[in-house]
């Protein structure tokens, strides 16, 4: 996130500084109110996703910036921090609008676990407004599902027939599809559409932090549980549990996930009592569910309790007809997004890109579109903008494996039990330098090059001590 801190204590700034720094956020600092509220302006265009406000700084108050905040930058959540512990002072700050209220001296675990929650508080509060607005024009503004061939049209149809119902979904097809799309559809379109969409990607997070991640824990659970954690079941409450990826799930998890659906109660990790919970539960997989059951991966009676209605997404190799308003559809969302002059697709062009198979479905395609689109240089997109679909860029994968061996040979010699790091950096620091080249130094279409974000590339800029040259 992008986070201001604005306390009059340089010492304070700088606690706040290092403890969201440590969590990969971007921080700038302002010592007085003035100086808080120019930097709130000079950043109207990219507002800041936190704001820390000391409640009593010289001249304009904590409280009369949060006022400030709350009419013109709604989706900057704020907290309020101050010496002065008052209930006066606590139900101001809440009754204005903060996310929270912290009295100093605080410990920097607390400062951490406010940020954890003001993410996730300001993600959910974007995505509410999003589906108003999108319910108010009739449609779901979960991110469009694109396309007009038969088995689209197919998905379209089941979508609108769930619109009634909270059953379960179990959303199949290869990674790239637009699984979680068509979900974020089923709850825009469904019953609970005014509640929360939390999406968790089983195969992403450690097996042993999974449990904690879904259900919450109990502060002392386990080492690191500094406080309570609801979980994501009971951040979804009212609401939509998306379980991505729901075939990697460890089979030990799968039996407390089926207790959880069969009751409608989960047990916090570390905790005694079960709480009641009330979410309808999307799952997706790439995997075939009935073969992982037959070789024993995945228990049989969770894949009934969670395939009450099937979905199937096809690859987009089996559907060529959507690959021309999916690229229309890009080239109209990001062009602008990546100061990109290109508009427009060639008559040649459309067809290259109907021609290729997709591997990686419809990622891969949006993917292909933003990286024509930084490297374009006229207004319309054409065939030898997609050279690095066949490999036709010059140094093929052959020159380019033998680099990387000579890279590694050389980090085994030099840093003999560092050599992985070593060999990582190098590869970075070359990629990013490449990057920063074809873009003429401007980050935010290296960073979509690379496809990273834009703070994650100045955090790795900072980090290989490269010079930070062209626009940020």
């Amino acid at each position: 996130m992008r986070v201001l801190v604005a306390d009059d204590e340089r010492s304070i700034r700088f606690v706040l500084r290092e403890a969201l720094e440590e969590l990969g956020h971007e921080v700038r600092e302002a010592e007085s109110g003035e100086a808080a509220l120019h930097a709130l302006e000079a950043s109207a265009h990219h507002p800041f996703d936190l704001a820390v406000l000391d409640i009593r700084m010289p001249g304009t108050s904590g409280l009369d910036l949060l006022d400030r905040i709350r009419e013109r930058w709604r989706d900057t959540a704020v907290v309020i921090i101050t010496a002065e512990n008052t209930f006066d002072n606590a139900v101001e700050a809440m009754k204005r609008g903060a996310l929270d209220y912290l009295v100093k001296p605080f410990r920097v675990a607390e400062i951490q676990a406010l940020a954890e929650k003001a993410a996730r508080a300001r993600a959910l509060e974007v995505e509410l407004r999003e589906l108003r607005a999108g319910a108010a024009l009739g449609r779901p503004s979960a991110g469009p599902m694109v396309g007009r061939s038969p088995a689209m049209l197919e998905v379209f149809k089941t979508v609108g027939r769930l619109a009634g119902s909270s059953v379960p979904v179990l959303i199949t097809g290869e990674s790239g599809t637009g699984k979680e799309i068509v979900a974020r559809a089923i709850h825009a379109s469904g019953p609970r559409a005014g509640g929360p969409f939390v999406a968790v990607n089983a195969a992403a997070i450690p097996r042993e932090l999974l449990e904690s991640e879904l259900f919450g824990h109990e502060r002392g659970a386990f080492t690191g549980a500094v406080e309570a954690r609801a979980g994501r079941f009971r951040e979804a409450s009212g609401g939509t549990l998306f379980l991505d990826e729901i075939g990697d799930m460890p089979i030990e998890l799968q039996a407390k996930l089926l207790r959880v659906l069969q009751s409608g109660e989960i047990t916090p990790v570390g905790g005694r009592s079960a709480v009641a919970t009330d979410v309808r539960v999307l799952a997706a997989t790439h995997r075939d569910l009935a073969a992982e059951v037959a070789a024993g991966r995945f228990r049989e009676d969770l894949l009934y309790r969670l395939r009450v209605v099937p979905l199937h997404i096809p690859p987009l190799r089996e559907r060529p007809e959507d690959v021309e308003v999916l690229a229309r559809h890009f080239v109209e969302r990001y062009a602008a997004e990546l100061g990109s002059s290109a508009r427009h697709l060639a008559p040649a062009t459309l067809a290259r890109l109907e021609a290729h198979p997709w591997p990686g479905n419809v990622r891969e395609l949006e993917n292909a579109i933003k990286r024509a689109l930084v490297l374009a240089t006229g207004e319309v997109l054409a065939p030898e903008d997609f050279a690095f679909l066949d490999g036709g860029e010059g140094g093929g994968t052959d020159d380019f494996d033998a680099a990387l061996a000579a890279e590694a040979e050389r980090a085994l010699g030099e840093r003999p039990g560092e050599a992985l790091r070593e060999l990582v950096t190098r590869v970075e620091r070359r990629v990013i330098e490449a990057a920063l080249e074809r873009t003429r130094g401007n980050q935010l279409r290296a960073a979509a090059l690379l496809g990273i974000n834009r703070n994650t590339l100045r955090k790795k800029i900072a980090e290989l001590g490269l010079a930070p040259t062209g626009p940020g």
